[in-house]
């Protein structure tokens, strides 16, 4: 599907809020990470949360801008986030962690919702 939406609705918006709430909540934990050794470190938890972030930020470009596109962006963002929370979910003892894997379950439900809706 090609073309240009014209009209940004109201679970568009959700997901754009989500998609841009997700993409703050992985940077500030990746510097949150970056900031400590050992599991926090690891090479795959820094990047899938470099992924999540760019993705979220993409998902919310393509819902803003009214791309038709966006159903392949927000799933592909689902996926990812979904990925993101389970690597962050490994570290829930820790409240930051904690937070970023349901932040990223929520955006990553919005991206599905969103996907499926044309």
């Amino acid at each position: 599907m090609t073309g240009v939406m014209t009209e940004i609705n109201a679970e568009m918006r959700r997901c754009i809020d989500s998609c841009l709430n997700c993409h703050a909540t992985c940077e500030a934990t990746l510097s949150y990470c970056m900031a400590r050794d050992g599991a926090y470190a690891d090479r795959t938890r820094m990047l899938i949360l470099l992924d999540c972030a760019e993705i979220c930020r993409t998902s919310a470009g393509f819902l803003l801008r009214g791309s038709a596109l966006h159903l392949q962006t927000c799933a592909t963002c689902a996926e990812i986030c979904t990925e993101c929370a389970d690597w962050c979910n490994r570290l829930q003892r820790d409240s930051v962690m904690k937070q970023c894997a349901a932040t990223c379950r929520e955006c990553a439900q919005s991206c599905e919702e969103m996907a499926k809706m044309h």
